[in-house]
């Protein structure tokens, strides 16, 4: 089972990351439909954290590793290329789940 939770974790922290960096990459195609994805992760990545404690001293590093994941979701969905991406994550675990953090903030409402 632990297993399964820590691929849970890095799946939505790659769905988040990908987001994260669409809304920053590509103001001006940002919409209702990223801000709900966005949203949605954080609070099925709280309550995994919830039900699975164990997987909290690892959160850095499994942002790291998601970030490829989110980096991948981006070239796909996006016309941007990996050499337009950060190689590392840019952003911190309590940035990626604070519900306030929009990169390049201008009003996520």
């Amino acid at each position: 089972l632990g297993r399964q939770e820590r691929r849970e974790l890095l799946h939505r922290l790659g769905i988040l990351v990908g987001h994260l960096l669409k809304w920053q990459l590509q103001p001006h195609l940002r919409g209702k439909s990223w801000r709900a994805t966005i949203t949605e992760q954080r609070r099925q990545i709280q309550r995994l954290l919830k039900d699975s404690p164990s997987l909290k001293p690892d959160l850095s590093a499994a942002l790291q590793e998601a970030h490829q994941d989110g980096i991948l979701l981006v070239v796909r969905e996006t016309p941007l290329s990996e050499a337009d991406l950060p190689a590392q994550c840019p952003y911190t675990f309590e940035q990626v789940m604070d519900p306030d953090f929009y990169p390049g903030k201008e009003d996520p409402q």
